[in-house]
């Protein structure tokens, strides 16, 4: 069977589902393609307020399909570079994305799976959920932005046990050191997320658009250019729609109705 990416909506939520059960969800350059093309179409369609990626048969993504990298090695060094690429640029898109990315994790989330986890904004995973930078396992080195992702958000020692040993993590673990946002029942991660994502879409889109911005730039940045950048898009966001509508419902003691 093919590497698939499946889509649907629940309400204002694109589900993106990781299809590839023969492979535990192993990624594709096939589904990197579709995972651009569904962001792409999901920021301009102003129905669509948060994306959830998940995989398919309770597990997350295996990571790398180790048949096709062992293939690869009999190939030019450009068509592994080339894959990564592909890889690369869904994982930039996902970062990149003006409307909050959830990942919902059950079973088994590893290599690129894992890279891809951490690209998003928020991480709802299964209590037996179980994470693992595998690369080091088979003599590789990390791909899909996982050094870059663990080294801003860990101590530099905990994020280098986590990549130079190759180590099952559990969910729990993972939660304390604040990479997982939500622990929640097995089988229930996407469901959570769900939940999740509704609140997020009850916010104001161009609000969230411009925290994401912020959080994103906000290890780059000097402390006086991250300044200016919030006053711009406090005084932008300040003369939007939804920012009168939002303090408006306030003084009203009523849910704001953000579009």
């Amino acid at each position: 069977m093919t590497a698939t990416l499946q889509s649907h909506t629940h309400g204002n939520t694109l589900v993106l589902t990781i299809d590839n059960p023969q492979q535990r969800n192993a990624l594709a350059p096939e589904i990197y393609v579709a995972g651009i093309e569904a962001l792409v179409a999901a920021e301009r369609n102003q129905e669509v307020r948060s994306v959830i990626v998940t995989g398919a048969g309770g597990t997350f993504c295996a990571g790398g399909n180790l048949q096709r990298l062992l293939a690869n090695r009999q190939q030019p060094p450009e068509v592994q570079a080339e894959s990564i690429d592909a890889l690369h640029g869904w994982i930039e898109a996902v970062r990149s994305f003006p409307k909050p990315v959830i990942a919902a994790v059950e079973g088994a989330c590893a290599g690129a799976g894992f890279s891809l986890a951490l690209a998003c904004d928020l991480l709802v995973a299964a209590r037996n959920a179980v994470f693992v930078m595998a690369y080091v396992n088979v003599g590789l080195s990390p791909d899909g932005g996982a050094t870059w992702s663990l080294l801003r958000q860990l101590p530099r020692a905990t994020a280098l046990q986590l990549l130079m040993l190759g180590e099952r993590t559990d969910a729990a673990r993972l939660h304390q050191l604040g990479l997982v946002t939500t622990l929640t029942d097995p089988g229930a991660a996407l469901a959570e997320a769900l939940v999740l994502a509704e609140r997020l879409n009850a916010q104001a889109p161009n609000a969230l658009a411009s925290i994401k911005t912020l959080a994103n730039d906000a290890v780059e940045h000097s402390l006086s250019r991250h300044l200016r950048d919030e006053r711009e898009h406090f005084v932008r966001n300040l003369h939007h729609p939804n920012a009168g509508e939002g303090i408006q419902a306030f003084l009203d003691k009523r849910r704001p109705q953000y579009r």
